[in-house]
């Protein structure tokens, strides 16, 4: 399996550099906007374009957090490449494709709308290089639930100005990197005793959304693995992400 597909895809990614990349597309280059669009019963669609020096072209479309997007690029110049922004994004990517390449798939953090950048490098548009490519998206699984939280003890207040409860970080690694060798940043929202939705980040990946539901852990539509020792979760995403939560993550305190 390409390991872009690993959801950091190794997901998650829900961010690269540190967990946020810049696009290296011009500032004052002209941006093309189109939308997707899926045909009626379908989860994919595929576009084709022409880019010739610093154009570049951003597709939108809508997708809710726990939906899994995948996202293609074949193109006829080696210097043609895609980024993934998300919604409320002002040119950080969760994805970027000149450095991770032209295939990528992964879970979504949040409700919006997403735009797939498409581009070409600097030193191509500088020599006004044209590219001719076709770009397939697909967006499939259910959104996350986030209904069935259920309200949070009135203690538990959130952080000043967020949605969440809590944030800190966690131990976490990747493939076969050694255990708790990596600590991730992390987020949680609260519902009753038990349940919480947290958000965790890993270096050079997207945003992973584990969904806790008593003694059940999911993420969106991926392959999950949770056992439970303890007061702590050791869960592993598509047999490559590993992570620890604590009991006082979902329940604070």
């Amino acid at each position: 399996m390409n390991r872009q597909f690993r959801t950091t895809d190794a997901f998650w990614a829900f961010t690269v550099a540190g967990l946020l990349a810049v696009i290296p597309a011009r500032a004052d280059a002209a941006i093309e906007q189109r939308a997707v669009q899926f045909a009626r019963g379908a989860s994919s669609a595929t576009m084709t374009g022409t880019l010739e020096g610093d154009k570049t072209v951003d597709y939108k479309l809508r997708a809710r957090s726990g939906q899994v997007m995948t996202v293609r690029l074949k193109t006829s110049n080696a210097s043609n490449y895609f980024n993934v922004l998300p919604p409320g994004s002002q040119g950080e990517a969760i994805f970027v494709g000149s450095s991770d390449g032209n295939e990528w798939s992964g879970t979504l953090a949040a409700d919006g709308e997403y735009t797939i950048r498409v581009y070409l490098m600097r030193n191509a548009a500088r020599r006004n290089e044209k590219a001719d490519f076709t770009l397939a998206v697909g967006v499939t699984g259910k959104p996350s639930q986030v209904s069935t939280l259920g309200r949070a003890p009135a203690s538990d207040a959130k952080l000043k100005g967020t949605q969440f409860h809590a944030t800190g970080q966690l131990p976490c690694w990747m493939g076969n990197a050694p255990e708790d060798s990596a600590r991730c940043p992390f987020s949680v929202v609260r519902g009753s005793s038990g349940n919480a939705d947290v958000r965790i980040k890993p270096e050079g990946g997207l945003e992973r959304l584990l969904t806790f539901r008593g003694d059940r852990v999911t993420s969106g539509g991926e392959k999950v693995k949770a056992t439970k020792s303890g007061d702590t979760w050791t869960i592993e995403v598509n047999d490559y992400e590993h992570y620890r939560v604590y009991d006082s993550v979902i329940f604070g305190g």
